[in-house]
């Protein structure tokens, strides 16, 4: 028992290194203003300026479909179409062969069975023969068609409806209720209305990006970018593909909360303090409230708004922002700052929870010394 004094300094100091730990204590961090390149990261001590300043400078929301918008006419009639073309001739065609009702005037209206535009762009028109109808309106079709049964029959009208539209078409495809190809109008149909025809997107639209595919080219916008800015609900060109692709947003919580998880961003704005208050809040038993720490790769003209100097990598800036939440004015920082999609939140435990760690563990010690020594005597 004499040597116990000595042994439990030795204690300590290997307590101190093996007690279980899920993460660095809040001394490991350190001042703010220690350089970051021994650290390998910025630390910020945050305040309500620079939360502000922050705040005033979102991520970029496009990536360039504003570009994408189209010129090209949607109204042209191309290979694979289905037309109907009905002939009504007044003065009576006698060599044709009627399947539509009889006149007042003794005319006559023949209606062709639904003709598809082959690859020579022609459809077959009786007693016309084959009839160059690709890249035309169907009112100027109607002309081509009158214009080749001339000869044939007395001042004879024409009507071509497009029913088969396949040429002005664009395909829909990814996270939208309805996939498939959806026929463009002379309408002249934006991003917005092709997608409101498929359904609308099945998530969340902050965790949707939309990508315009047009021949060899590519065009991304977050779907929210739509609704925020008309010039990204771009007009659309025949043969476009317009894919949604679901892309979570979220943030994970770790340390002295009341529950350590990773979270779905379901709204945009979501602050500091909501994503602790959705966590449970503070650990009252244990945690550190004044080393409340936010681990971000920050955008670079971010990091330089903020005055940090620390080296880029291709994910950004690290950046550790430090929130004293012992301080009343830390839940007006907190409540201004926004959590971004891959945020990790992280709470040390207190000092004091460290030392009791180490009390109970000395207890314990205590207790198998005494075990080993005392009772061994009183028997």
């Amino acid at each position: 028992m004499r040597i116990w004094p000595l042994f439990l300094p030795a204690l300590a100091l290997w307590a101190c290194s093996s007690l279980p730990h899920d993460g660095p204590s809040g001394r490991t961090f350190g001042k703010a203003d220690q350089p970051a390149a021994a650290k390998g990261y910025s630390l910020v001590d945050l305040s309500y300026a620079d939360a502000e300043r922050i705040a005033a400078m979102p991520p970029p929301a496009l990536a360039g479909l504003a570009a994408a918008a189209s010129t090209l006419p949607n109204d042209r009639l191309g290979e694979g179409d289905v037309v109907d073309v009905a002939i009504y001739e007044p003065g009576g065609m006698t060599s044709f062969t009627s399947t539509g009702e009889a006149r007042a005037d003794g005319g006559s209206s023949q209606s062709v069975p639904r003709l598809t535009i082959d690859k020579s762009g022609c459809v077959p028109i009786p007693f016309a023969g084959p009839v160059h109808i690709q890249g035309m309106t169907v009112t100027e079709a109607a002309e081509a068609i009158k214009a080749a049964l001339r000869g044939r029959a007395v001042n004879p009208q024409v009507q071509v409806n497009l029913v088969g539209n396949f040429t002005n078409s664009v395909t829909v495809m990814g996270e939208v209720r309805s996939v498939g190809r959806v026929p463009l109008t002379p309408y002249n149909e934006r991003l917005l209305d092709v997608l409101a025809v498929a359904g609308g997107p099945t998530k969340p639209p902050a965790d949707i990006t939309v990508t315009l595919v047009r021949g060899d080219t590519q065009a991304s916008a977050p779907f929210t970018a739509l609704l925020r800015r008309s010039d990204e609900n771009v007009r659309l060109a025949p043969h476009d593909q317009i894919r949604l692709l679901y892309a979570p947003r979220k943030y994970s919580v770790f340390g002295a909360l009341g529950r350590v998880n990773e979270s779905p961003i379901e709204d945009e704005g979501l602050t500091l303090a909501e994503a602790i208050s959705r966590a449970g809040g503070l650990d009252t038993m244990t945690a550190n409230a004044a080393s409340v720490l936010v681990f971000r790769f920050e955008r670079p003209t971010v990091a330089r708004a903020l005055g940090l100097t620390a080296p880029a990598t291709p994910k950004g800036v690290p950046v550790v922002y430090r929130l004293n939440m012992l301080q009343p004015v830390s839940f007006f920082i907190a409540n201004s700052f926004a959590i971004q999609p891959n945020d990790l939140i992280y709470v040390p435990r207190s000092d004091s929870t460290e030392l009791r760690k180490f009390l109970e563990l000395v207890s314990l010690v205590s207790q198998v010394t005494y075990n080993l020594t005392v009772t061994p005597v009183l028997k």
